[in-house]
């Protein structure tokens, strides 16, 4: 039996788990499909998932409307390779041998669509990058 190559797996956490995060993971889904392993959560989840996020995603063709903000738990720290923060401050528990980046992205909850697109189009660039870095 052959052993499958190992499948990277990257976890985008921000606060609410609800916006960047989500549009974040959205994207490398899309961008990855099932070549890279996705998680999202939040330190301090909302209820639901922005529905301005979910609108400027939409206008992609990238439907992250089944998604649910999760709390962020030590063991999803622990199974990922890479951890991308957006602003959740100290709430990131850290493990030695992970690859962690923080992304200062300006935070969509409460923006109108115009406002969103271009933290959307941004957070697209940096997922192509990180694509092409584990791929």
């Amino acid at each position: 039996m052959v052993n499958a190559p190992h499948r990277p797996s990257v976890l985008f956490v921000c606060v609410h788990n609800a916006g960047r995060s989500q549009m974040a993971a959205g994207f490398l889904r899309h961008l990855a499909g099932d070549r890279i392993e996705v998680r999202s959560a939040g330190s301090m989840p909302a209820a639901e998932i922005n529905p301005v996020a979910v609108a400027a995603m939409g206008e992609l063709g990238i439907d992250i409307t089944a998604e649910q903000p999760k709390v962020l738990t030590t063991e999803a720290v622990q199974a990922s390779d890479v951890v991308i923060t957006m602003g959740c401050g100290d709430a990131c528990p850290f493990f030695p041998g992970k690859r962690y980046e923080d992304w200062v992205l300006d935070d969509p909850a409460g923006l109108g669509i115009d406002a969103v697109r271009p933290i959307r189009d941004d957070i697209r660039g940096r997922i192509e990058t990180l694509v092409a870095e584990l791929l």
